[in-house]
């Protein structure tokens, strides 16, 4: 009976399935804490077990998402590719078979060729003072350019250097004040002109918008309905809209043949500090202290995009009509470049060190300019090259404008005014603003400027409640021995 008992008890051993008690507890455990941890799901402060296959899918959904597009290149960049190869090895054979016809040469002379260039190596007297340790050879036929770059014969085998080009600065007549007008009770932050050039408008801290006239300065009309600091202001180049935004974090369009809000723009969290109109299309595009650019559909005042990166307010925005299309500059210190179709970041530009307050598009040339604490700087579109900085007294910059004859004006908020040239970033005028009789000196400030369709006329928005309009000097007699 006895040995009946052990014989069933082995074949239940062998039956069994073999398995290692240590796998068997690692199986035991890791099922024992995950179901703990869905017990004490609510415990937030615990981090995640890392589970290696839900990782594995997030990564594999992660590259297919950013780079399935690039697997296959373009049929125009293969057939390009293919023909760049093809001259590439052309030139090897080319170069293969020149090279044993010169060895087999430099062998039967008894003497290679790197020892015959080490014996024509001249070597020139020691230099004196601080440079005594430092020996100048050359060989007597190298090819040596000079400054200017003209070439030595001999040297046929480098490439000639490009001859150094500075840029001439272009003359520009010397601004000076040309009117001076005072209606506003708040410090002025916003104005624009109008496409037909007759009348300019203005908002300010009084939370008011005000129509003047620009070849009289007289104020036509006066517009109440924000509650807050009205920040910017842009007049539709095709419809009868004038586009208002301020710290109320409101957003309006006031029609103005009735002078009156017909439309409101929901959706900013905190002030809207910057607008811009696309010059094509019906958007407007917004921006603001919740560190988001808003994308808006003019007409049904819907929201199209909601441009995110930006990790500080949004303090500048510009729409133009080509690639990229919209272009934002921020207090994190960086500007963005965005497609407009596709609602995402085509490049980042990190150049400036401090606060991006102001942006200004050229008029004509495909390039902008920005300015923070730090610089004035150019760009050129569409990738965003940086082209050069402009100098100028240093000051935190609140507002730039570009004309058409390429005058950069740049304005501080200590009130000084900045006019360089576009092309060679010569800084041909600084002066400072003049507050008004009763004003403080600390109200110097410039917060916003625009030139008018002509672009002789400059309208700047100051911080003791005035309204200043500059032009060129007429009298003005251009300096040509300066240039020479």
């Amino acid at each position: 009976m006895v040995t009946a008992k052990r014989s069933n008890a082995d074949t239940l051993m062998e039956s069994a399935p073999s398995s290692s008690p240590i796998t068997d507890m690692e199986a035991v455990l890791s099922n024992s804490a995950k179901k703990t941890r869905i017990m004490f799901s609510t415990a937030y402060s615990q981090a995640a077990m890392d589970e290696q296959e839900s990782q594995r899918i997030k990564l594999t959904s992660k590259i297919n998402d950013e780079y399935q597009g690039l697997g296959k290149l373009p049929d125009v960049l293969i057939k390009q590719q293919k023909e760049a190869a093809k001259a590439r090895m052309k030139a090897k054979t080319t170069t293969v078979e020149e090279a044993p016809a010169e060895t087999e040469e430099s062998t039967a002379e008894g003497g290679s060729v790197v020892s015959k260039l080490i014996e024509s190596i001249e070597e020139k007297p020691k230099l004196d003072g601080k440079n005594e340790g430092v020996v100048a050879i050359r060989h007597k036929d190298q090819y040596t350019p000079d400054i200017f770059g003209d070439s030595i014969a001999g040297g046929g085998s480098l490439v000639r250097r490009a001859r150094a080009r500075i840029i001439r600065p272009v003359w520009h007549a010397p601004w000076k004040l040309m009117r001076v007008i005072s209606g506003h009770l708040g410090w002025v932050r916003a104005v624009a002109v109008e496409p037909g050039n007759k009348w300019f408008a203005t908002g300010a801290g009084d939370r008011t918008i005000k129509i003047w006239d620009l070849a009289s300065g007289t104020l036509k009309l006066s517009l109440t309905g924000h509650i807050s600091t009205v920040r910017a202001l842009e007049v539709s180049p095709r419809h009868p809209y004038l586009f208002s935004c301020g710290e109320d974090k409101m957003v309006k369009c006031w029609d103005l043949e009735q002078n009156k809000v017909i439309r409101h723009y929901h959706g900013h969290l905190s002030g809207v500090y910057s607008l811009s109109l696309h010059p094509t299309l019906d958007v407007l595009v917004t921006s603001g202290r919740d560190a988001t650019a808003r994308v808006w559909d003019m007409r049904t005042k819907q929201a199209i995009h909601v441009l995110t990166g930006h990790t500080s307010t949004v303090s500048a925005v510009k729409c133009q009509e080509a690639d990229p299309q919209v272009i934002t500059g921020s207090m994190d210190s960086t500007m963005r470049l965005w497609d407009l179709a596709a609602g995402k970041t085509m490049g980042v530009l990190t150049h400036h060190k401090k606060s991006v307050r102001a942006i200004a598009l050229h008029p004509t040339e495909f390039g902008f300019v920005s300015g923070s604490a730090d610089a004035v700087k150019g760009w050129k579109c569409p990738e965003g090259t940086f082209i050069q900085n402009y100098e100028r007294r240093k000051a935190i910059i609140n507002t730039i404008s570009v004309n058409q004859d390429g005058v950069i004006f740049s304005g501080g908020d200590d009130g000084s005014l900045g006019f360089n040239d576009w092309k060679s970033g010569y800084n041909f005028q600084s002066m400072e603003t003049t507050v008004q009789p009763g004003s403080l000196d600390a109200e110097a400030g410039i917060f916003c400027s625009t030139f008018d369709k002509t672009g002789s006329r400059l309208i700047t928005g100051e911080a003791d409640k005035t309204i200043k309009i500059y032009k060129e000097d007429e009298n003005a007699v251009k300096d040509e021995d300066f240039y020479q």
